[in-house]
C-alpha cells in the first residue's frame, strides 16, 4: 500500500483504538486538575507487546501532515463550540488556529518519530512515551474523551513501522452536546445538586421542561422508513431492529441537516455502528468501501466485502452531497 508517497506492506491494525485520556493531553485541553503526563496508555501490556514488539520495545512511528489537517478540520466544531468544560475553553478558537499553523509548518508530508515502552511500570497496563516534538504536538491537538488514535503496523523493506492516525469521536461528541442541549438550560435555572436529587416531577413543578432524545428525530426516522423500510445491506425489515443513521454526523450538522431525511440511511445495528464510526462508507454508485483501520479479523467477520454493490441503497443527488462529507471527514481512509 502507498502511504504518504511511500510503499509499505500492510500487516495488521491494532484491534482497539487508543482512547485519549484527560491525564495525557496538554493543560489547556484538560477537564480536570494537574498538568498531564506524557505516558500514553495503549491497552493491555500483552496485546501491546504482541503488536508493537517485545518488552522494552522502541517503535518507529509516523503521522501524515494531511491526516493531522483532516483531523483538525473534523474536530473544528468541537474547538469552536465545545461540548466539554476544557480548561482553555474560552481560548479554543484561537488554539485551533495556532495548532493548525503548527501542523501546516511541518517540514514534510510524512513525519517520523519513535515511542518507547514504559516497561519500568509494573502491572498489566501497557504504556508508551516519547520526547519527540511530534508526539508532543499530538498531545497538544488531542481532546480528552472525544479523540482517539488508531495504529497500523506496516513493513518497509523488512523494517516494522507504525502508522498512527487521529480521529474525532463524533458519537461521543454527540452524546455530550445532546446533554448540554437537552439539560443545560434546566441546570442553569436551579441549584445543580438539587436538580439531580429532586427528579423529573419536581422539575415540572418548577416549570422546567426536560426534553429526552433529539428534537425532530421521530419525523426524520418516519420519512426514512417510508423511503426504504428495510436495511439495504441485510434486508432486515423489522422496524425495532432498524436505526436511522445520519450520514453527516448529528454533532456537526446544523438544525436543518439534523432532520433532513436525505442526510440518512436506514441500517441494521452492526452496519449503523460501522458507518457511524467511519469504518465503512459508500460510493455514489452504491458500492461499499471498508476501512483498513479495522483489524483483519474484524474485516473477515463483518459479512461484506470491499466494493460489494447494494442496489437498494437510496442514493440521490442530495445524499451524494452528504456522502462526500462522510467519505472525506468521517470515513477512516
Amino acid at each position: 500500500m502507498i502511504v504518504g508517497g511511500e510503499r509499505f506492506t500492510f500487516e495488521d491494525t491494532f484491534e482497539t483504538p487508543i482512547a485519549v485520556a484527560d491525564s495525557w493531553v496538554m493543560p489547556k485541553n484538560k477537564l480536570g486538575g494537574g498538568n498531564g503526563e506524557a505516558k500514553l496508555y495503549v491497552g493491555s501490556r500483552v496485546k501491546m507487546e504482541q503488536f508493537f514488539g517485545e518488552i522494552g520495545f522502541v517503535a518507529t512511528c509516523f503521522v501524515l501532515r494531511q491526516d493531522l489537517q483532516a483531523y483538525m478540520n473534523a474536530i473544528k466544531a468541537e474547538y469552536f463550540t465545545p461540548s466539554q468544560n476544557y480548561r482553555g475553553k474560552h481560548e479554543m478558537r484561537l488554539l485551533w488556529s495556532e495548532r493548525m499553523e503548527k501542523i501546516n509548518a511541518l517540514s514534510s508530508g510524512i513525519v517520523y518519530f519513535t515511542v518507547r515502552e514504559q516497561s519500568q511500570i509494573a502491572g498489566s497496563r501497557g504504556y508508551v512515551n516519547s520526547s519527540d516534538k511530534v508526539y508532543k504536538l499530538i498531545r497538544e491537538i488531542s481532546l480528552p474523551l472525544v479523540t482517539y488514535i488508531s495504529a497500523m503496523r506496516l513493513n518497509y523493506n523488512g523494517i516494522p513501522m507504525f502508522y498512527l492516525k487521529l480521529f474525532a469521536d463524533f458519537e461521543e461528541i454527540e452524546k455530550r452536546k445532546s446533554y448540554i442541549e437537552n439539560y443545560g438550560a434546566a441546570i442553569r435555572q436551579a441549584e445543580e445538586e438539587t436538580l439531580w436529587k429532586v427528579g423529573e416531577e419536581k422539575l415540572k413543578l418548577k416549570g422546567i421542561t426536560v426534553r429526552y432524545g433529539r428534537e425532530g428525530q421521530d419525523e426524520y426516522r418516519r420519512k426514512l422508513l417510508e423511503e426504504c423500510p428495510f436495511c439495504p445491506i441485510t434486508m432486515i425489515n423489522e422496524e425495532s431492529l432498524l436505526i436511522a443513521s445520519h450520514i453527516k454526523p448529528w454533532a456537526v450538522s446544523d438544525n436543518k441537516e439534523r432532520v433532513d431525511p436525505n442526510n440518512g440511511f436506514i441500517l441494521s445495528p452492526l452496519y449503523d455502528k460501522l458507518f457511524d464510526r467511519g469504518y465503512i462508507t459508500f460510493t455514489d454508485d452504491k458500492r461499499v468501501i471498508i476501512s483498513n483501520w479495522l483489524s483483519r479479523q474484524v474485516k473477515d467477520r463483518i459479512g461484506i466485502k470491499e466494493g460489494q454493490l447494494f442496489q437498494f441503497l437510496p442514493i440521490n443527488e442530495a445524499r451524494a452531497g452528504y456522502l462526500e462529507y462522510h467519505r472525506t471527514t468521517v470515513f477512516k481512509g
